[in-house]
């Protein structure tokens, strides 16, 4: 079992849903997040720098502004894994920085709590 943990923009979350079920995947938790990644600028932000806007030289000046995101979470059994992972990049990948991450850990149990079932069978 593994802990596929995506972080993503909040505009994509109903087409990575859509996704994830078309993967096979249909439980898993989103929560709402804010973060900020290594300090890239938004393109958009630097264009209407240039047009004089000062609203946009504003936002230059906030290096501890946290962005609003979506940080889903999914248990799926080992197999499922490139499914998830792929499905994810392919649905939130843009090329422009804040596309997200994703990260897989190692699950050593769960447990249904209804029927006490654990490992895989208390997943699927």
């Amino acid at each position: 079992m593994k802990e596929v943990i995506a972080i993503v923009r909040i505009n994509m979350m109903n087409q990575t849903k859509r996704a994830l079920t078309d993967c096979g995947v249909d439980a898993f938790f989103a929560h709402e997040a804010h973060g900020r990644g290594k300090g890239f600028v938004n393109p958009r932000i630097l264009e209407g720098v240039e047009h004089g806007y000062e609203e946009a030289a504003s936002l230059l000046g906030e290096k501890g502004k946290l962005y609003p995101k979506r940080l889903l979470t999914a248990v799926v059994e080992d197999s499922m894994v490139g499914c998830v992972v792929d499905t994810i990049i392919n649905t939130n990948q843009t090329g422009m920085p804040g596309d997200g991450k994703v990260f897989v850990l190692p699950l050593k149990n769960a447990i249904r709590v209804r029927t006490g079932e654990t490992g895989e069978k208390a997943i699927v």
